[in-house]
């Protein structure tokens, strides 16, 4: 009797204790799984860009980068080297990805609001930086299935440049270099310059030819017109290459035409400090590259949420009086 009692006890202390040790094995990884928790998925935005060979979409790709690094986004950066196919071939890329979200740099208005169609169809935010998307409305009237546009002030750009025309200038026959053909700039960055000139009186645009956005071109076109209008007073470049371009036409033909330009750029503002240049209008590409990651983020994350709405950053008129004020950023 007294043995089976002594077995039956040391079978049941047997039994306990092995019990108390399955619990103390068991109780750390359940005490970490309770304590800990899970890591934040890190967040992947798209970039569809307009082509980076040129210095201005290669800038804002650089502040994107600069800006998602920060908030511990990854970015996939997408270049259509300028070909609207390519940019919508880039998009399907993107939205297959399943990406959270997309920054897109539209090539043009009317093809750009189909990618976005695309992309809000597969529940993916957009947002538009350095543009916007939509033929029939304008930048200050987003299209409802972006999130935001994030971009330069196209038209009050034009009026910058006439503002200081007209202060720096006191008339005289006007030729206008415009970009490439096709681009809503030809149009949105000459309407109020051309304003500016005529609410002053004194001016007249006597020619209007392509400079195709680069230095070559824009000097191409200015010899053309220099030689038909060897007394040309003004020259208005919608870009800083093609203003560049053009200076070295008003050297080679001993004009004394004025030239002014848009963007800021570094060959822009070395122009206007050793006086090629009459003045520039300051872009900020890098900053605008930051601030559409920083407001993807904030749609994504629900900081920013309602109807989409236009962000001008400030682009400040510049000449050689406050030539410092402007950095190039591209």
């Amino acid at each position: 009797m007294n043995l089976t009692r002594s077995l039956a006890v040391t079978v049941g202390l047997g039994l306990l204790l092995t019990g108390a040790a399955a619990c103390d094995t068991e109780s750390p990884s359940e005490s970490t799984a309770a304590g800990a928790s899970a890591a934040p998925k890190q967040l992947t935005f798209g970039l569809a860009n307009q082509q980076e060979s040129v210095t201005f979409p290669a800038a804002l790709a650089k502040g994107a980068k600069a800006k998602a690094d920060e908030l511990g986004i990854k970015l996939v950066a997408l270049d259509s080297q300028g070909d609207q196919q390519k940019q919508a071939s880039q998009m399907q890329d993107l939205i297959a990805q399943k990406v959270d979200g997309i920054i897109l740099v539209p090539l043009a208005p009317g093809p750009g609001q189909a990618l976005v169609d695309q992309a809000a169809n597969a529940n993916i935010p957009v947002g538009t930086a350095h543009g916007y998307v939509g033929s029939d409305r304008a930048v200050d009237n987003p299209y409802e299935k972006l999130k935001f546009i994030v971009t330069e002030n196209e038209q009050g750009a034009g009026q910058t440049a006439g503002d200081l025309a007209v202060k720096e200038v006191s008339g005289g026959k006007v030729a206008v270099i415009t970009g490439a053909p096709g681009f809503d700039e030809n149009t949105t960055r000459v309407e109020k310059f051309k304003a500016a000139l005529d609410a002053k009186g004194g001016f007249q645009v006597v020619a209007t030819q392509p400079g195709n956005w680069t230095k070559q071109d824009g000097q191409s076109a200015c010899q053309n017109i220099l030689a038909a209008t060897p007394d040309l007073a003004l020259i208005y470049a919608i870009s800083d290459d093609m203003a560049v371009g053009c200076a070295a036409a008003v050297k080679s033909a001993n004009s004394k035409a004025k030239i002014i330009g848009v963007g800021g750029s570094a060959a822009g503002i070395a122009g206007v400090k050793d006086g090629t240049l009459l003045g520039t209008v300051c872009y900020k590409p890098y900053d605008s590259g930051e601030m559409a990651v920083q407001m993807l983020h904030d749609a994504v994350t629900g900081k920013l949420s309602g109807a989409p709405k236009t962000t001008f950053y400030d682009t400040p008129g510049v000449t050689k009086a406050n030539v410092d004020s402007c950095t190039p950023q591209w």
